[in-house]
Protein backbone atom coordinates (compact mmCIF):
# COMPACT_ATOMS: atom_id res chain seq x y z
CA UNK A 1 0.00 0.00 0.00
CA UNK A 2 3.03 2.36 0.71
CA UNK A 3 4.39 1.99 -3.17
CA UNK A 4 1.01 3.00 -4.03
CA UNK A 5 0.71 5.80 -2.32
CA UNK A 6 4.23 7.04 -3.45
CA UNK A 7 3.28 6.18 -6.89
CA UNK A 8 0.17 8.38 -6.87
CA UNK A 9 2.03 11.62 -5.14
CA UNK A 10 4.80 10.83 -7.72
CA UNK A 11 2.13 10.80 -10.78
CA UNK A 12 0.51 13.71 -9.83
CA UNK A 13 3.91 15.56 -9.38
CA UNK A 14 4.65 14.91 -12.27
CA UNK A 15 1.35 15.81 -14.48
CA UNK A 16 2.02 18.97 -13.07
CA UNK A 17 5.48 19.15 -14.27
CA UNK A 18 4.36 18.04 -17.47
CA UNK A 19 1.60 20.69 -17.61
CA UNK A 20 3.88 23.59 -16.95
CA UNK A 21 5.24 23.24 -20.31
CA UNK A 22 2.15 23.77 -21.97
CA UNK A 23 0.92 26.69 -19.79
CA UNK A 24 4.26 28.93 -18.88
CA UNK A 25 4.63 29.58 -22.49
CA UNK A 26 1.30 31.79 -22.35
CA UNK A 27 1.78 33.23 -19.12
CA UNK A 28 5.78 35.13 -19.59
CA UNK A 29 8.66 35.12 -18.08
CA UNK A 30 7.97 37.84 -15.56
CA UNK A 31 9.12 36.68 -11.63
CA UNK A 32 5.99 37.14 -10.66
CA UNK A 33 4.49 34.64 -13.26
CA UNK A 34 5.87 32.00 -11.45
CA UNK A 35 3.97 33.30 -7.96
CA UNK A 36 0.37 32.96 -10.21
CA UNK A 37 1.53 29.89 -11.84
CA UNK A 38 2.29 28.10 -8.47
CA UNK A 39 -0.82 29.65 -6.01
CA UNK A 40 -3.41 28.30 -9.62
CA UNK A 41 -1.63 25.22 -9.84
CA UNK A 42 -2.44 24.63 -6.04
CA UNK A 43 -6.16 22.93 -7.14
CA UNK A 44 -5.01 21.18 -9.75
CA UNK A 45 -2.64 19.99 -8.03
CA UNK A 46 -5.40 18.89 -5.30
CA UNK A 47 -7.66 17.33 -8.09
CA UNK A 48 -4.66 15.19 -10.00
CA UNK A 49 -3.74 13.53 -6.04
CA UNK A 50 -7.80 12.58 -5.76
CA UNK A 51 -7.78 11.70 -9.29
CA UNK A 52 -4.79 9.52 -9.52
CA UNK A 53 -6.19 8.28 -6.05
CA UNK A 54 -9.20 6.61 -7.18
CA UNK A 55 -7.45 5.40 -9.88
CA UNK A 56 -4.98 3.37 -7.95
CA UNK A 57 -7.41 2.46 -5.22
CA UNK A 58 -6.29 5.40 -2.32
CA UNK A 59 -9.42 7.92 -2.94
CA UNK A 60 -10.18 7.46 0.68
CA UNK A 61 -7.03 8.18 1.99
CA UNK A 62 -6.04 10.97 -0.12
CA UNK A 63 -9.64 12.76 0.28
CA UNK A 64 -8.66 12.11 4.46
CA UNK A 65 -4.85 13.87 3.51
CA UNK A 66 -7.18 16.81 1.50
CA UNK A 67 -9.18 17.78 4.46
CA UNK A 68 -6.30 17.29 6.84
CA UNK A 69 -4.19 19.60 4.41
CA UNK A 70 -7.01 22.26 3.91
CA UNK A 71 -7.89 22.37 7.54
CA UNK A 72 -4.01 23.71 8.33
CA UNK A 73 -3.89 25.54 5.50
CA UNK A 74 -7.04 28.02 6.46
CA UNK A 75 -6.67 27.02 10.22
CA UNK A 76 -9.85 25.84 10.93
CA UNK A 77 -9.43 22.76 13.76
CA UNK A 78 -6.20 21.83 15.35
Amino acid sequence: MVWVILLVFALTGFTVMYLKKFVKPYLGEEWWVDMVYYILILPVYNFLLLFYGFIFGQFKYFWAFEQRFFKRMFGRGK
